[in-house]
């Protein structure tokens, strides 16, 4: 918009559209009196999104201005439905004095709230992480990450070499808001991300980065944060920065430091594992139905937050889970742990505060939640003293003594705060004379009056003199006319009236400044002495922060060991020997939500055994076998105990599943090619430390394509990679790789019919199984009696051609190279059934039903 077009504004909307020329890209609240108010395309754009009202209010320009509003006291409401659409909002205030300014009270955007830094409490997600992402692009397809949770002031990079290795960290992350290069072609994955936002590519210049962090960190070089030969990381963590500080536009003295996530720390998790293992995710949306649902019970926020990110990012270093087993061990010993979660219940997100205090954006009752927070502290260290662990004593010292904060915060706050700062009554009676004083002036001025009256009376000897006020000419002191000779020499004439001489003193033209300001004086007051309590506590951040972690950790701890407890869990032993060997473990979210008991079962791998071939029948347990062993494992990586009687777990670099498949439409692939691009993925990364687990491999082409797929696939994990496989199938034919492969064993779980009834048994077995029941498990879903029937008439009569055609002197010749799998005499079983069949007519879910029925004629 030019200048001209400006003109033909009201100032009051010149005003506005030059704040919104600034911000094109985002709602903008404007303030006018109690009002947040948005005009035009914003208007409109907010009534759809919040169902509000759209206005017409006067014109400018000649037309009408299209307008809509919230009031400010419950703009917080608005914002968060906002944020939770994906929505970024400019937040406008007055600046200016009114009583000074000349036209329009001057304002100005004071912060931009996106959905990736918001850091109000009731913006957020009280046991998520909210997090900002920045993606930098490299060459041969590797990747720079940065990521900031501004609510708690985590500032972590990392470098990803593949697009593969990308797509599992953005599972892990789940970011918020996401910033990328607007110059590069990004994958659809990134696309696809919520929140994206993109920026120009100089934003991302590594040299131009670097200078920014060595100035915001006020550092001479990088080295110090351990990202030194990471380009990429340092780029994105640039643009991050830059973002950060163009949104709050405020100092961020609460991100001190940056560090470095590095994938050989941890088991790596692929998005296929994460969404197959419903570590905290779960097809229904319902949490409980998770691990994360089983494991949390943690009573702090910022504890429930880093449960969640241990779980998502399981440990190799021995050193340190063996040090969480141990403090488990011995909370459970003391059963220390039932009354330090009593204590930790009333600590509050000080993690959270503390980032709101570094951002002048802290309420009054963040700062109660804070003093009470600290006072616990003490009572924390006395409950662990006695405790045989190493980890909880570092918990304790990173604690730390808070004993002088906790006393400045209960002399200075109220008991019982009110929520919001701007109407006074937070700083307590007595912490500031000043204050006490103008406080006493606003309440008590009726009573200094009197006392007043009384003092002047006794003093100058008229007994009529009277003290008062009015509007127009203040306080007085009114003498009579026939008394106004005695007035003493120190009294000024204020004003005459047709009986009496009123008069001003010193005295009382000093209290009449105080009175008449002194409410808005003392909320003055209150707010300087606010501010100056927000500056002495950043002083010491750096320590609140550590004693937050270190409460969260404690958390964790006291929870795990609470669980294990409560659930029957044990320790696991984790061994550099080769090998995963596992005594009656269970599944922990199946045996929760299921109300009959769970049948335990044991896994042994190691050198000499490496792949178990799977099979039963559907529903008998051989995808619930294979989870819950990989559960273990990872839950074993997170320090906690394993629900099992007991695990013996060697090195294990990452976790791969291949369960079940969909169409991912987004990306144009079917079924099948979801289950091969996750195969491939399996294939190519696992190594000889890898637990795989792979489900039904092969199911989604044609029987004997299907079949020399999985077998192909099982015989490179046995061979080539070695790793530790759980090999599921329907293929009975891969039964006979135990007798090739030294490393391959069979297993199965069984079930056994009663009549017309099929019991699953749930009992890991040695040895393949001698059927699969499948006719049976189709009556368990409901499939007609007639359907049923006839199912099993084609399969007598598909098993009696079989039967002769085994009988039968082979053929000299056979032109077929699939014909020795299946030759029942013409026409077959089979054929009929084909014959029978529509493709056109059939959806997906009938095709995959029509497969299986023609299988089981097979």
């Amino acid at each position: 918009m030019t200048a001209d077009d400006l003109s033909l504004h009201t100032p009051l909307m010149r005003q506005y559209l030059s704040a919104k020329a600034e911000h094109p890209d985002v709602l903008l609240f404007f303030r006018m009196g109690d009002f947040y108010e948005l005009f035009y395309d914003d208007a409109r754009k907010a009534a759809r999104l919040l169902d509000i009202t759209l206005t017409q209010r006067g014109q400018s320009a000649g037309q009408p201005i299209p307008m809509a509003g919230v009031p400010y006291h419950a703009a917080e409401n608005y914002l968060a439905r906002l944020v939770r659409l994906g929505e970024s909002v400019a937040i406008c205030e007055q600046v200016g004095d009114p009583a000074l300014a000349k036209g329009p009270v001057e304002r100005k955007v004071v912060r931009i709230v996106t959905p990736g830094t918001v850091t109000d409490a009731a913006l957020l997600e009280e046991r998520r992480d909210n997090l900002l992402l920045s993606i930098a692009a490299g060459p041969q397809g590797a990747y720079g990450l940065a990521w900031v949770d501004l609510a708690s002031g985590r500032f972590l990079l990392s470098e990803v070499p593949t697009a593969e290795t990308l797509a599992a960290e953005l599972a892990r992350l789940q970011p918020a808001e996401t910033l990328v290069d607007d110059s590069v072609a990004w994958p659809k994955l990134v696309s696809a991300l919520p929140g994206v936002r993109r920026r120009p590519p100089w934003h991302f210049d590594s040299d131009a980065a670097r200078r920014e962090l060595n100035r915001f960190f006020g550092t001479r070089d990088l080295g110090g944060f351990g990202v030194d030969g990471m380009p990429l990381a340092i780029a994105a963590a640039g643009c991050l920065l830059g973002y950060v500080e163009e949104t709050q536009k405020a100092a961020l003295p609460h991100l001190s430091g940056m560090s470095v996530e590095s994938a050989s720390e941890t088991i790596a998790l692929d998005a296929a594992t994460r969404r197959n293992l419903e570590l905290d995710t779960h097809p229904t949306g319902r949490t409980e139905h998770t691990l994360l649902g089983v494991l949390d019970e943690s009573v702090t926020p910022m504890g429930a937050r880093l449960l969640r990110r241990w779980l998502n990012r399981p440990l190799r270093s021995r050193d340190v889970l063996r040090h969480r087993h141990q403090a488990i061990g011995a909370l459970i010993e003391s059963r220390r742990f039932e009354s330090l979660r009593e204590k930790l219940r009333g600590i509050g997100d000080l993690e959270r505060i503390l980032a709101r205090v570094a951002l002048r954006s802290a309420r009054p009752r963040d700062l109660s939640t804070l003093r009470d927070g600290l006072a616990a502290a003490p009572t924390l260290r006395d409950e662990i003293a006695a405790l045989d662990s190493p980890l909880l004593h570092a918990l304790v010292a990173r604690i730390g003594d808070h004993a002088d904060n906790a006393a400045l915060l209960a002399r200075a706050v109220v008991a019982q705060p009110p929520v919001l700062q701007r109407d006074g009554g937070v700083i307590a009676d007595g912490y500031d004379a000043e204050l006490d004083e103008l406080r006493r002036l606003a309440t008590n001025a009726d009573q200094y009056l009197v006392e007043l009256e009384e003092r002047e009376k006794a003093a100058s000897g008229i007994a009529t003199l009277k003290v008062g006020y009015n509007r127009v000419h203040g306080y007085y002191i009114e003498i009579s006319k026939g008394q106004a000779d005695k007035a003493p020499t120190h009294y000024t004439r204020r004003q005459t009236t047709k009986n009496a001489e009123r008069y001003i003193t010193e005295e009382l033209k000093t209290f009449e400044d105080k009175v008449l300001s002194a409410k808005e004086r003392s909320l003055m007051r209150e707010r300087a002495l606010y501010e100056a309590l927000l500056d002495e506590l950043t002083v010491k951040l750096e320590s609140l922060k550590a004693a937050a972690a270190a409460m969260a950790e404690l958390d964790v701890i006291t929870t795990l060991a609470e669980r294990a407890s409560t659930l029957d869990w044990s320790e696991p032993t984790l061994t550099d020997e080769p090998g995963i060997h596992i005594e009656r473990g269970r599944h922990p979210v199946v045996e929760k939500v299921r109300a009959e008991p769970f049948e335990p079962n044991d896994l042994q791998l190691n050198d000499a055994r490496r792949m178990l071939v799977i099979t039963g029948p559907n529903m008998g347990g051989k995808s619930t076998y294979m989870r819950q062993n990989a559960l273990i494992a990872l839950l074993a990586h997170i320090g906690s105990y394993v629900p099992a009687s007991g695990a013996r777990i060697g090195p294990v670099d990452r976790i791969f599943t291949r369960i079940g498949a969909g169409d991912d439409l987004s990306r144009g692939q079917s079924t099948f090619m979801v289950e091969m691009s996750e195969t491939a993925n399996i294939l190519h990364n696992a190594t000889e430390h890898s637990l795989v687990l792979m489900d039904e491999v092969g199911r989604g082409t044609s029987t004997y394509d299907g079949l020399a797929l999985a077998r192909a696939a099982a015989v490179h994990l046995a061979a080539a990679s070695r790793a530790y496989t759980l090999f599921a199938t329907h293929y009975f034919e891969l039964t006979e790789l135990a007798n090739e492969y030294p490393t391959i064993a069979n297993v199965h779980l069984d079930a056994v019919e009663y009549g017309d009834q099929l019991v699953f048994m749930h009992a890991v077995k040695e040895g393949p199984a001698n059927r699969s029941f499948g006719l049976q498990v189709a009556a368990l879903a409901g499939l007609p009696k007639s359907v049923i029937a006839d199912a099993r008439r084609t399969l007598a009569e598909l098993e009696r051609g079989m039967h002769q055609q085994a009988s039968a002197p082979s053929p000299k010749t056979d032109t077929s190279p699939q014909l020795g799998l299946f030759a029942p005499p013409a026409p077959s079983a089979v054929e009929k059934a084909l014959d029978g069949i529509d493709p056109d007519a059939l959806s997906p879910r009938d095709a995959l039903e029509a497969l299986y029925r023609l299988k089981a004629l097979a």
